[in-house]
């Protein structure tokens, strides 16, 4: 067997697209989303999206690339999928390490990397250095069989509360502004393990608000008296995958149950469309949002271990 690590063609697409939901079912992934991921990464971000190739066959990839937006110097990324069926081959081995001698030859200090909470991705993390550091509970909802609260209830045993109205985000199609400051906010608040400055907003449109996968129609935003309060962000992918992008109430409108009125409203937007299986990711010291969603029934999925390795200087 060949096997050969390269940089990622556009008709790699599909291939590594296929990997990446043989080893993560619950990500929405789809080739369109590698191809703009890799072409729309800011150029600080020196972001490579690199492919193993096995005897002329794209069974992995590892994307790589620098935190641009942290206040510490020095911090990387690097994301290594091998589909199910070609591990145990060196594909993994093969992609970090190509990776990371990429990361080290921009200076990088540490790496962080996901990884499932299953033994053969943990010993494989653990005997190349890293260490183990936060965790990510990914939850599954079946959206055929949940019961959902009902619409007319607002999700909310006391109904629709006074001064509030639902919206999608493509009723801000004109002016996205609102969205971009409720979600600086509420991002700033996420616990996670690399601490990153707000996008500037050219940059979160061009990353945020124009992602193929945002379903703007599922997007569903709370509005008081006027002002965004909270919102729910989805992700789909053509193929009955919905993946909650980010819920968040901003500070001032918190306690008032909008998170759960925003969530519901998007996951029956989504049935009515055709979704049949809702995921969500979120930090496992992440409280509030874990109980939200066991509040509409999500069950666990996966655990994700995030690793960390520092380098030699």
């Amino acid at each position: 067997m060949t096997m050969t690590v390269r940089d990622f063609r556009a008709t790699d697409a599909e291939a590594v697209a296929a990997a990446r939901r043989s080893a993560f079912p619950f990500l929405v992934t789809t080739p369109r989303t590698v191809v703009w991921t890799s072409e729309s990464a800011p150029v600080e971000q020196h972001y490579r999206l690199l492919v193993a190739e096995a005897d002329g066959q794209v069974v992995g990839s590892s994307e790589v690339g620098v935190f641009h937006d942290s206040d510490e110097p020095g911090l990387a990324f690097a994301n290594t999928t091998v589909s199910a069926e070609a591990r145990g081959r060196g594909a993994g081995s093969a992609l970090v390490t190509a990776a990371e001698e990429y990361l080290s030859g921009l200076g990088t200090a540490k790496i962080f990397a996901w990884a499932l909470d299953e033994a053969s991705s943990v010993t494989f993390a653990e005997r190349r250095g890293y260490r183990r550091g936060r965790c990510s509970r990914v939850q599954r909802l079946d959206l055929t069989a949940a019961a959902l609260p009902p619409l007319s209830a607002g999700g909310l045993p006391d109904g629709l509360p006074d001064g509030v109205e639902l919206r999608t985000a493509a009723d801000f199609a004109d002016d996205p502004r609102p969205l971009y400051e409720a979600d600086v906010e509420c991002t700033a608040d996420e616990p996670g393990d690399v601490d990153t400055a707000a996008p500037p907003y050219a940059e979160w449109l061009a990353l945020t608000w124009e992602h193929p996968a945002l379903d703007r129609e599922l997007t569903s935003v709370a509005v008081v008296d006027g002002t965004v309060a909270a919102y729910s962000v989805a992700h789909t992918d053509g193929r009955g995958r919905y993946w909650s992008g980010m819920t968040g109430t901003l500070r001032a409108f918190r306690g008032r149950g909008l998170a759960k009125l925003t969530k519901n409203d998007s996951l029956h937007r989504a049935r009515s469309a055709g979704c049949r299986e809702a995921f969500t990711g979120n930090d496992g010291d992440n409280g509030p949002m874990l109980a939200v969603n066991k509040w509409f029934g999500y069950e666990p999925a996966a655990t994700e271990w995030r690793y960390v390795r520092e380098l030699s200087a």
